[in-house]
């Protein structure tokens, strides 16, 4: 399949500006030694290359502007797409585990601001013909209070989101006397997408709000949606979509799978395909036979290569902490960790109620040393000190611009806090 698509990606890619000075006159051909011998493209190649310099198409093809999260080294990392591009990106989120119908309402508790994944989960639900709450999550008038009222009020059954910002809203829902559950009784899945999420903490927010966990994992420069999960909950990579390879960093080389960096190679992108484009991902990927006969590869996203810390033994990404974290007994209440690593050695922070301390210490720190090795340190730190709990209830007003007021007392400033939001649970 790749052999048969791979000409016409190259001589896709070959119209920009990059590619085209890159391969000279004429793109390289698709066999397998010759496109090995491509070098890679990087992030820096993107931020070198703002704005224009990737697009392969004319501007009146051009339909989307996007950006990267930014939270990589170097900051964000733009990207075009096509009309084709977004019809193509909805039918990659169509193929996970969500099915959407019209009888679902989905809260979209992800960027929408540049980023892809918002627009893709909302383009798919309406698709779909289902109801959309466009809950955003970078604005202050979307507080974690007002997304569990969403939640009860307009009886959300999908909710699409950070898998930390399920665990916000459910220490917010504790913390107001109410479990998860309470606020969101008609909730069936959470789409868990934006970071890595290890099968410990899948299984916590799935116990904490009594629904199906799934995950959708991309990058907004791939064009959101690499990988999606079948039914029986592997989570394959569209290897019809991408051509993936593995970097070892160490040694420069590639496979075709193993541990190491995604690299991924466009197979369908119109505005900007790219070829063999490092990610940046760690990953496990693997061609091991799935109950649900897909001939496609299994992926496993431990985190960014580049946030991971070397300790003896190797390189530990976050995804391999937070199991540890979260094979904790649910009854202990520990939600939210914070790790550093220091010469070698490993320290593991995590709140947790006086009454439990201990246990929570013995317990976690066998689960660290299991995954990270011998010489590791746990500190049980009051709840309230990684995250805290009064900025999780509080309620937040809307500024507007106000010009024209009348009454006693003239007011001295231009935005006016809005009157409180409707939904919000007291």
């Amino acid at each position: 399949m790749w052999s048969e698509l791979l000409p016409g990606v190259l001589e896709r890619a070959h119209r920009s500006d990059f590619y085209r000075s890159r391969f000279g006159a004429r793109p390289p051909q698709a066999s397998p030694g010759e496109f090995a011998r491509i070098p890679l493209t990087t992030k820096d190649d993107l931020r070198a290359q703002y704005p224009f310099g990737m697009v392969a198409v004319p501007h009146k093809d051009l339909a989307s502007y996007h950006e990267s999260s930014g939270t990589s080294v170097g900051g964000a990392t733009g990207s075009f797409h096509t009309a084709g591009d977004w019809e193509e990106m909805l039918d990659r989120f169509e193929r996970g585990r969500q099915d959407l119908t019209d009888t679902d309402t989905v809260l979209v508790r992800v960027p929408y601001a540049m980023v892809t994944i918002g627009h893709q989960v909302h383009g798919a639900a309406r698709r779909a013909g289902a109801l959309v709450v466009p809950a955003d999550a970078r604005s202050t008038a979307m507080t974690h209070r007002r997304v569990l009222g969403l939640l009860r009020d307009l009886k959300v059954t999908v909710a699409a989101a950070l898998p930390t910002e399920t665990l916000l809203w459910a220490a917010c829902a504790q913390l107001l006397g109410e479990s998860p559950r309470a606020f969101a009784p008609d909730l069936r899945m959470i789409v868990a997408t934006g970071e890595p999420l290890s099968a410990a903490r899948r299984r916590r927010i799935a116990h904490l709000w009594d629904c199906d966990v799934t995950i959708s994992y991309g990058n907004s420069e791939c064009g959101s949606n690499l990988a999606g999960e079948c039914p029986h909950g592997t989570l394959h990579l569209w290897a019809d979509r991408y051509l993936p390879e593995v970097l070892d960093p160490e040694t420069g080389t590639t496979a075709p799978q193993g541990r190491g960096r995604l690299v991924v190679t466009t197979l369908r992108r119109e505005a900007m395909p790219l070829v063999r484009y490092d990610t940046g991902d760690a990953v496990e990927l693997s061609y091991d036979p799935c109950p649900c006969g897909r001939a496609l590869p299994s992926v496993r996203v431990l985190g960014r290569w580049e946030q991971g810390v070397r300790i003896e033994g190797g390189r530990l990404f976050v995804s391999e902490v937070e199991e540890a974290v979260y094979a904790l007994p649910p009854e202990l209440g520990v939600l939210f960790w914070r790790a550093h690593a220091h010469e070698g050695a490993l320290t593991v922070r995590v709140e947790a109620e006086p009454s439990v301390a201990d246990r929570v210490e013995s317990l976690l720190r066998a689960e660290v040393e299991r995954v990270a090795g011998p010489g590791c340190a746990v500190q049980v730190l009051a709840p309230g000190t990684l995250v805290d709990r009064e900025e999780l209830v509080r309620s937040s007003h809307i500024a507007k611009p106000r010009y024209l007021s009348s009454g006693p007392g003239a007011p001295s400033g231009l935005m006016y806090p809005a009157p409180a939001a409707a939904g919000a649970p007291s």
